[in-house]
């Protein structure tokens, strides 16, 4: 198993469209650990631990989210696996 971690950052129509609901469920389907919330700047910020190949199936499904949203961009940063997140949680 190739074990990763990644931080996204995602801009576009984001907010208020379900979005955070949307990639929650889109980690619990792949098995994914992690984390979302909204940014006061209108992006929304996301972390992801898990096998990479899962991990890439949902960066491409968050670059298209949930009906309503608009993506016009994804910021992607690789990060090494530090194995410290259970679950997946949207963050207030």
């Amino acid at each position: 198993m190739d074990q990763t971690r990644v931080h996204l950052l995602i801009e576009g129509r984001v907010q208020g469209v379900f979005y955070r609901a949307f990639t929650r469920d889109v980690a619990y389907k792949l098995g994914l650990n992690g984390w979302v919330r909204n940014l006061y700047d209108g992006r929304v910020e996301a972390v992801f631990e898990g096998e990479k190949n899962l991990i890439e199936q949902a960066i491409k499904k968050c670059s298209t989210g949930p009906p309503g949203a608009l993506v016009t961009d994804i910021g992607v940063k690789w990060e090494t696996f530090i194995g410290d997140l259970k679950g997946f949680s949207i963050r207030y």
